[in-house]
């Protein structure tokens, strides 16, 4: 029996994201490698994020938005091909580097088991994700465009924050670690404000109603979207804890089971 760890990779902390052309961050994904290898226990899922190799794809081709006329769609479908292709190269290079530390890394395509509606999962099949796991293997997951079954838009956009959702409601991990490029959750934006405090731990969301810009840190969409996929898994009793995943050891600590690294949501 396994003890189920859902580990969360940003986007941001595996690339260059600010890159014109897709770029990966090697050293950071070197080092991460070895801090998982070291942790080196059954019951780890890896999803990360897209970056630099599918955002700019993402972006250019206007994917998730509704379809306007037949050429539109046409445009739509190859940039849906394009940046499934890249955030493939993507997952593959994650999965090499896993690999060549020991770790029994598989990776797992959400295109081939996920499905949206109007943006939201709609319809998952895990029976292989929990087989592999049953086997001692890590299936490494990533941030994809889907099917969606909304007819006026038919294909989205599938972010990691959103799998992790799925995947924790389903399958009921011990815990979720999101690896970010910030030390957690701030009173105000870290990157533009000396004064920014990080805020330990979280309950709800009227916890930052009072606190400026607590919830628009992160450059993907803001903290705040990721934290309330997160306080729903908290009312379901599972806990998680956003961790700069910049810093060394930090996810090998987190994955050891030591808290308060960043801030937790429970």
């Amino acid at each position: 029996m396994y003890h189920l760890i859902i580990l969360k990779l940003g986007g941001s902390v595996i690339t260059k994201k600010d890159s014109l052309e897709p770029e990966a961050d090697y050293k950071n994904l070197d080092r991460i490698a070895r801090e998982i290898a070291d942790y080196a226990a059954d019951g780890l899922i890896i999803v990360h994020g897209a970056g630099s190799f599918g955002h700019p794809f993402a972006k250019k081709y206007a994917i998730g938005s509704p379809i306007e006329n037949e050429d539109d769609f046409k445009e739509k479908k190859m940039g849906f091909c394009l940046t499934q292709s890249w955030v493939k190269k993507l997952n593959t290079i994650v999965c090499d580097n896993l690999r060549e530390k020991g770790i029994f890394a598989v990776s797992i395509q959400p295109s081939s088991f996920l499905t949206t509606k109007n943006k939201r999962i709609y319809s998952g099949e895990l029976q292989l994700i929990k087989k592999y796991l049953e086997m001692g293997f890590v299936p490494v997951i990533y941030g994809d465009v889907v099917i969606d079954v909304d007819n006026y838009i038919k294909t989205a956009v599938l972010s990691g924050d959103q799998i992790i959702k799925y995947l924790a409601e389903n399958l009921k991990p011990e815990r979720v670690i999101l690896g970010s490029d910030v030390d957690g959750i701030y009173t105000k934006n870290p990157k533009k404000y000396r004064d920014a405090e990080l805020i330990k731990v979280v309950s709800s969301m009227e916890d930052l109603e009072l606190i400026e810009g607590a919830t628009n840190v992160d450059v993907t969409g803001g903290m705040g979207g990721k934290l309330k996929e997160l306080l729903i898994l908290a009312q379901m009793g599972i806990e998680s804890e956003i961790i700069n995943a910049n810093e060394s050891n930090y996810i090998k600590k987190a994955l050891k089971g030591e808290k308060g690294i960043g801030t937790i949501i429970k």
